[in-house]
């Protein structure tokens, strides 16, 4: 872990996931050189864009390998052993809210799987087996966990919520980084022994509900690690932001294509929206070719009212009748694009405008209540729907296996 608030910056990142493409991934890795970036992803931490690596080539990974030798050597880490630790993200987009948790190394053994049926960890996304793997490997090569596990608790009495600002009001942080988008991160340090309170208090919440970080867990568990890390932050302090798609279509009018897709299951709003536009509420979505501009759409309820809790989040409804009708038949169509919320709807335009894609799609955020209830029915969120923010940083506690 960094030994002080200033390593803290240089060596903290946001996580390996958040990003668009390699050649942002390297001008990240330029501008913060001994960042834990230059291990997770070290097939881009080369000299130029031309000298980047194929991915989880064995050269890459031989990197990664030198790249987390070398930052357990440097001088601005320590090594804890048997720690907890208590993190809060202070994000001046949600004034008077304080996203606070519990963290450290959970086992394996209470994520809920089909053999662990009654495990409290709850899953909520298909996990992609080949990219499990993948950071699997990293791991594996390294010898790290570097990336914690984001869960929510449902904290319906706010005991935990209540013990962890306490217990962070009467001590000085360890240590703390600055994060994207005006965002600062604080670590509290517990040395065996301490935060017993706040350990019984968490012991007493039925379940947990991964957040962020499904593949993270399921590499771990792919190595037959006893543990992964990761912070249990109070449902009610976390937000979830939209999550939207770029869509590649066949050479043509772009829009005809997307207006003949509607069919029966949309109504378009009369006029253009102008600007770019991003819904912000459930059962409407955007659309953006650059024929057409901004146009709205509302979803029928005949398409979202549906048994399932899964099946009524717009992401759901938008794959099975639009895109379907597009010829996209699943999560890993190439004409796909997923877009986190760190990418706005005036970049999705600026993708269509650029020929990058033929169409954007904005949808509303999907609220906690909805996500709980997934949760709760044991079943899969739509796939690439909740983008939660803000992350944790990757690099501010990592795990040595």
């Amino acid at each position: 872990m960094p030994l002080d608030s200033e390593c803290a910056d240089r060596i903290s990142s946001v996580n390996y996931d958040e990003f668009q493409g390699d050649h942002e991934i390297w001008e990240a890795i330029r501008a913060e050189p001994e960042s834990v970036l230059s291990v997770t992803m070290a097939h881009c931490a080369v000299e130029s864009p031309d000298a980047i690596l194929r991915e989880l080539s064995e050269e890459a990974l031989a990197a990664a390998k030198r790249n987390m030798a070398r930052l357990r050597g440097s001088p601005r880490v320590r090594e804890m052993h048997d720690v907890r630790l208590v993190y809060e993200i202070e994000d001046p987009q949600r004034p008077g809210v304080r996203q606070i948790g519990l963290g450290g190394m959970i086992p394996t053994g209470h994520i809920a799987t089909d053999h662990n049926p009654h495990g409290t960890v709850i899953r909520n996304e298909g996990v992609r087996e080949y990219k499990a793997r993948g950071r699997a490997t990293v791991i594996e090569a390294t010898q790290a966990i570097i990336g914690a596990v984001n869960m929510a608790v449902p904290d319906r009495e706010g005991r935990l919520l209540a013990a962890l600002l306490s217990f962070a009001d009467g001590r000085t942080p360890d240590y703390e980084a600055a994060g994207t988008a005006g965002t600062t991160h604080r670590i509290w340090i517990l040395a065996q022994g301490e935060g017993r309170e706040l350990r019984a208090i968490l012991d007493q919440q039925p379940e947990a509900y991964v957040s962020d970080g499904n593949h993270r867990s399921a590499a771990v568990c792919m190595l037959g690690a006893p543990e992964f890390l990761g912070v249990y932050f109070p449902a009610s302090t976390q937000t979830i932001q939209p999550y939207n798609r770029l869509v590649s279509l066949p050479a043509g009018d772009a829009w005809a294509q997307v207006e003949a897709a509607l069919g029966d299951d949309f109504r378009l709003v009369d006029g253009n929206r102008g600007g770019p536009y991003q819904p912000k509420s459930a059962h409407r979505t955007g659309l953006y070719t650059s024929e057409s501009g901004w146009r709205e759409a509302t979803v029928s309820a005949s398409a979202w009212d549906v048994p399932g809790a899964a099946a009524s989040i717009d992401h759901a409804v938008v794959q099975r009748t639009l895109f379907s009708r597009l010829g996209i038949e699943e999560e890993g169509d190439p004409g796909l694009t997923f877009v986190g919320a760190n990418k706005d709807a005036a970049w999705l335009q600026q993708q269509v405008d650029a020929g990058r894609a033929g169409l954007a799609v904005t949808l509303p955020a999907v609220t906690m209540d909805q996500f709980i209830a997934v949760c709760r029915q044991r079943k899969m969120m739509p796939p690439k729907s909740t983008w939660f923010e803000p992350k944790i940083r990757a690099g501010l506690v990592t795990a040595l296996l």
